[in-house]
C-alpha cells in the first residue's frame, strides 16, 4: 500500500538533521496525514522517510516568564484546541484548527505539518499570520528564527532547507495581549473540506471599547500563500468602533488580495468572500472584545 524505500526513526532533533543530511531525498514524516496520502496516490513512490513522530520535546504548549507562548510543531490540532493556555490567550487559534478535517485528522495531524506544507488553505496559517507568529528552525548551523510572513515563499514552498527542522512556533505577548479574534472558514461543506477562503481577524480596542487601536487580518486562499491585508489594517487603526469603520476595513482589504479561479470558486467569488468575511470576522472580534456596533 505504501511504497517506500526506507524509514529512518529520529531519536532527537539533532539526529533528524543528521539523517536528512545523509539522505538528501528523504522526506520528514510526523503525523503522516499528508505524506501518507501522497504515498498512496503514488506521488511519493519509492521515497525515503525520516520520522520525527517520537520526539516528544517537539510537543506541547508552554508560556515563558516574558509571556511568549511556544507551540511545539508536533502538537496535534486536538491538543491545541483543548490546551488551557490556548483557550485563555489564543482561543481563535484553537477554533481555527478545530475546523481541520475530521476528528481522526485532528488527533494525528500536527500544526508543524500544517504550516510546513506551505499550502495557502491551511487553517492554522492565516490565524498564525494574524498573531505575528515566529517560526523557530534548527539545522546543521544552529537555530534561527523567521517571521511567519517571511516563512511562506511561494505556493507550496517555505523557508525551510532540506536538512532543517521546525522546532517551535512562538507568539510574543505583545502579539496577543488585549486582542480578541475570530476565524471564518468558507468551504463547500461544513466539515472534511478544504477552505475555499479563510479569514482571521484580531482586534484590540481602547479601554472604553469605543476605538479600534489595532486590527490584524490574514487570509488563506486569497493568494498563492497565506497573507496579511496590511492596507485594511492601516485603514481602520484609530477609527471609532462603528459599522462605517468595518466597511472601510473590508473595502481596503481588496487592495491586497489576489485570489485565483479554481474548480472550487472563481476569482470574482473569492474577492466577494474576502470583503464579506472581513466584515463578519472584524464584527465578531469587536464583539468578543466587548465592543458594540
Amino acid at each position: 500500500m505504501y511504497d517506500m524505500k526506507a524509514l529512518y526513526e529520529a531519536t532527537s532533533v539533532a539526529h533528524a538533521i543528521e539523517l536528512l543530511t545523509e539522505h538528501p531525498e528523504a522526506r520528514i514524516i510526523a503525523g503522516g496525514s499528508d505524506v501518507l496520502i501522497k504515498m498512496r496516490e503514488g506521488k511519493l513512490a519509492g521515497c525515503e522517510l525520516v520520522s520525527i513522530y517520537k520526539l516528544d520535546e517537539l510537543r506541547g504548549i508552554t508560556m515563558d516568564e516574558a509571556g511568549t507562548i511556544c507551540i511545539g510543531p508536533l502538537t496535534s490540532f486536538s491538543h491545541i484546541t483543548r490546551d488551557p493556555i490556548i483557550q485563555a490567550h489564543l482561543n481563535v487559534l484553537g477554533e481555527a484548527v478545530d475546523m481541520v478535517g475530521g476528528p481522526q485528522i485532528r488527533n494525528i495531524g500536527t500544526i508543524g505539518g500544517n504550516t510546513c506544507n506551505g499550502v495557502t488553505s491551511a487553517d492554522s496559517a492565516s490565524t498564525l499570520h494574524a498573531f505575528d507568529a515566529i517560526m523557530v528552525i534548527q539545522g546543521p548551523d544552529g537555530v534561527r528564527e523567521t517571521p511567519i510572513r517571511s516563512f511562506y515563499r511561494s505556493a507550496g514552498k517555505v523557508d525551510l532547507n532540506h536538512n532543517e527542522v521546525l522546532i517551535a512556533i512562538k507568539i510574543p505577548k505583545a502579539s496577543y495581549e488585549g486582542y480578541k479574534g475570530h476565524y471564518i472558514k468558507y468551504a463547500m461543506r461544513n466539515a472534511m473540506d478544504i477552505a475555499t477562503l479563510g479569514c482571521s481577524v484580531n482586534c484590540k480596542l481602547s479601554a472604553d471599547r469605543k476605538t479600534i487601536l489595532d486590527a490584524r487580518i490574514a487570509y488563506g486562499v486569497a493568494g498563492p500563500v497565506p497573507m496579511r491585508a496590511l492596507s485594511a489594517e492601516a485603514a481602520v487603526k484609530g477609527l471609532p468602533v462603528a459599522k462605517e469603520s468595518v466597511e472601510r476595513f473590508a473595502k481596503a482589504a481588496l487592495g491586497d488580495v489576489n485570489p485565483r479561479t479554481s474548480w472550487r470558486a472563481s476569482k470574482e467569488f473569492r474577492l466577494n468572500l474576502c470583503e464579506q468575511l472581513a466584515k463578519r470576522a472584524l464584527t465578531e472580534a469587536i464583539r468578543l472584545n466587548g465592543g458594540e456596533l
